[in-house]
Order: C-alpha cells, then sequence, then structure tokens
C-alpha cells in the first residue's frame, strides 16, 4: 500500500479528538510531501539537524512536533518554528526552551517525558521526578512554555497486558497532575503515548496524541 492509502485508513481508525503525528524521522522529503498531499499536516521528527533541514523545504502551514531526545544545545535551531516538543525531561532543558523561545518572541508547548517503560534505554522523569518538578513551582515562573501535558512509552514487549499497565498508569499519573496543578488550565490536555505497534492500546486508555511512523511510510531508511 502507498503512504496515501496507509494515511486514509489509519486516520478512518482513529476517534476524533486524537491527534496523529506522523513520524517521518529517517524518510526523505518526497514521502512527507505525499503524506502531506494526502492531508497530513502533523509531523513528528527526532533529531534537530534533519528536522532544520526539512522545515526549510517543505510547507509552511506544517505542525512541526519533537519527539526524541533533544540536547540542550539544539533548542536554539528549532527555537523559531517548533510546535511542540514530546521529550521534556530535565529542569534544565525546560529552562532553555524557555530562554530560546523568549528570542523568538514565542511560547513552545512542552510535554514532561515520563518514565514507565521497564527498559533503560528509555527517557524521562520518573513520577515521582515529576510532582517534584511541579512541587518546586519553577516551570510555572517560565513565560515562554506552556506545559500541556505528559508523553510516555510503554515497554516494546509482545505482551499486550504489560503496555495497558504501562499506559494505564500514565493515564492516571496524567489525571493526578492535572487536579494537583492544572486544575482550571485548559492548556494541559494532552496525553501522548502510543506507536506503530501499540497506539490502539494507548487510545483505549485515553491516548490524545498518537506517534505513528512505519505504519504510514513503512520501513525507515537508514
Amino acid at each position: 500500500m502507498s503512504i496515501t492509502q496507509n494515511l486514509v485508513q489509519l486516520k478512518a481508525s482513529l476517534p476524533e479528538n486524537v491527534k496523529l503525528v506522523a513520524v517521518s524521522k529517517f524518510h526523505p522529503v518526497e514521502a512527507l510531501k505525499e503524506a502531506y498531499n494526502a492531508g497530513q499536516r502533523v509531523f513528528g521528527e527526532s533529531r534537530a539537524q534533519e528536522l532544520t533541514a526539512k522545515q526549510k523545504v517543505l510547507p509552511g502551514d506544517i505542525e512541526w512536533h519533537f519527539i526524541g531526545p533533544l540536547q540542550s544545545n539544539k533548542v536554539k535551531d528549532i527555537a523559531p518554528f517548533i510546535y511542540m516538543i514530546h521529550s521534556v525531561d530535565s529542569l534544565k532543558l525546560l529552562e532553555e526552551i524557555n530562554k530560546q523561545a523568549a528570542k523568538h518572541k514565542r511560547i513552545i508547548r512542552v510535554l514532561l517525558e515520563i518514565h514507565v517503560a521497564e527498559e533503560d534505554t528509555k527517557h524521562g522523569f520518573t513520577p515521582d521526578e515529576c510532582k517534584e518538578l511541579l512541587n518546586s513551582k519553577a516551570p510555572f515562573n517560565m513565560e515562554n512554555i506552556c506545559i500541556c501535558g505528559i508523553m510516555g512509552m510503554a515497554t516494546n514487549t509482545d505482551d499486550a497486558e504489560q503496555v495497558r499497565k504501562e499506559f494505564h498508569m500514565l493515564h492516571n499519573l496524567f489525571s493526578e497532575i492535572k487536579e494537583t496543578y492544572f486544575k482550571d488550565n485548559r492548556d494541559f490536555a494532552e496525553l501522548s503515548m502510543g506507536m506503530s505497534h501499540d497506539y490502539p492500546i494507548a487510545i483505549e486508555e485515553n491516548s490524545t496524541i498518537i506517534r505513528v511512523g512505519t505504519s504510514i511510510f513503512g520501513e525507515r531508511e537508514y
């Protein structure tokens, strides 16, 4: 099936309240153009250099999401145009995003990345570290960021119950943080979880943003 067919089929299966981020990392500009021509406007990249190169040559109405580990020194490259950064995993990174956003007179949307998977390779705050950060009040003094929710990845396993348990934990944490720190804040509304292999479970567990690459573009071209 073509990228267009994959997209049409996938979008038809999604609830209205779920945003699809087409994960285009390692795929050529031509592949993104085909997805764009099929109506997709939200794309996710995980390397600042690749993202800025693509952003320069693709249409200006694309909503770019940064979804991978982000080094503080790369924030300046994406700050002029990035719509949302999903992978905030430290106070230092939050401060740098705020600083670079201020330079461009922008407010950048961010998600706090939470580590729930049983894998050391995944990044993110533990649930307790996330609450400590919010208790410190430091993020609430940053005028050029908007904390819109949390992001997380489940363990890469065929055990659907394990995956569901982790997504369920993320949703419970989202609800707790919303109630405790963002009760009257309408911006705090996003739970980014679910990828090509597990997004149906993520949606059942109340994900609002899914990050899907392989099911749209096929296997990556390295």
